[in-house]
């Protein structure tokens, strides 16, 4: 053998041994995944005549504060939407519903509707979800539509500040449908807000005009709060190809921070008439690709998330990602609408 063919043979083995070494390359959508569902709604409607959440619930935003767990979401009472917040000490339990953001007859604005989908929080994908004060205060962010029923109208956004969690004082809207692009005229949904190195961005999902309506994922941003300025590369994440699972709506982001890179929650409606969880990841918070997989699927015939199992929220507790949505099952008007929930390990 000569001197050559033994270099060769031992400069592959090097490398054999360094491929061998390394393995294989991590999968970076494994630390989004919660394929383990808890089964059974952790918050349904409160049944009780003449409360917020009398007859659904929707919208989860679950999250840490004062050494418990919260998690605010949307009640109908069908008149139109108010916000709510529940409290719990392992994320299964929630008990001491109360109403925190309420509708104001005399608001143009506010009369009907005010759903608030977001407060500040860390932007950590692996975090307790801890809540981040702006001068002192919590902010959140909410949308509203301008009618009576079941999100009925072009919706605006708009911010609220809160010094306790249970009182609020909402702000004027900050976002409107007529002021923005032809994809989001037909009104605004879920904001979910970030600070990333002093500057807020706020993700919401927006619809079109006329029917049927298709919804798409874009962004504003704000060094105070105050201006906002729409993202150029607006909408961020869009409708996909006809069949996909996001062919009619890509909505209700969630936007996190991992190992360096961005991952955006959110949920496609397909022309199945299905909603499912789905993920996109990116190296900057303003440019994402989508996965091509399911994160949370619909269930069975018969499953409390069997027609959807959308709008996410996450929390990392003890080793695991807890992954809420909001679960529909049955059909409309007889529909059943709670939160329910999926985490990365089994129960």
């Amino acid at each position: 053998m000569s001197d050559l063919t033994r270099r060769g043979l031992i400069g592959a083995g090097i490398g054999l041994s360094s491929a061998a070494i390394a393995g294989p390359r991590p999968d970076p959508v494994a630390p989004y995944r919660t394929p383990y569902k808890y089964g059974k709604l952790v918050l349904a409607a409160s049944g009780t005549p003449g409360s917020f959440d009398a007859k659904s619930v929707d919208c989860p935003f679950v999250f840490s504060a004062n050494d418990r767990f919260y998690l605010s979401y949307v009640g109908f009472d069908g008149i139109g939407y108010q916000t709510g917040l529940a409290e719990s000490r392992d994320l299964v339990t929630w008990t001491n519903r109360r109403l925190i953001l309420a509708r104001d007859p005399a608001s143009p604005v506010t009369r009907y509707n005010v759903a608030m989908a977001s407060i500040l929080r860390e932007n950590a994908l692996e975090s307790p979800a801890r809540l981040v004060k702006v001068d002192g205060r919590y902010v959140g962010a909410w949308h509203a539509y301008p009618s009576a029923g079941y999100e009925e109208g072009p919706a605006v956004i708009g911010l609220a500040w809160s010094d306790d969690l249970i009182h609020w004082r909402r702000g004027d809207p900050i976002l409107l449908p007529q002021d923005g692009a032809a994809w989001e005229r037909g009104g605004l949904y879920k904001p979910y807000l970030v600070r990333i190195d002093g500057l807020y961005h706020l993700y919401y999902n927006a619809k079109t005009t006329g029917m049927p309506w298709h919804e798409q994922t874009g962004l504003a941003t704000s060094p105070d709060l105050k201006a906002w300025t729409r993202h150029p590369a607006s909408p961020l994440i869009r409708n996909g190809p006809a069949g996909s699972w996001d062919d009619r709506f890509a909505s209700d982001p969630v936007v996190v921070e991992h190992r360096g890179r961005w991952g955006m929650f959110y949920f496609g409606l397909s022309t199945d008439k299905k909603a499912r969880e789905l993920l996109a990841i990116g190296d900057s918070p303003t440019s994402f690709a989508k996965v091509p997989e399911i994160l949370v699927d619909t269930g069975a015939p018969g499953a409390v998330d069997d027609t959807y199992a959308h709008k996410p929220s996450v929390i990392f507790h003890r080793g695991a990602l807890y992954h809420f949505y909001c679960a529909v099952g049955g059909k409309w008007p007889n529909e059943t609408r709670g939160i329910a929930m999926a985490r990365s390990t089994p129960w």
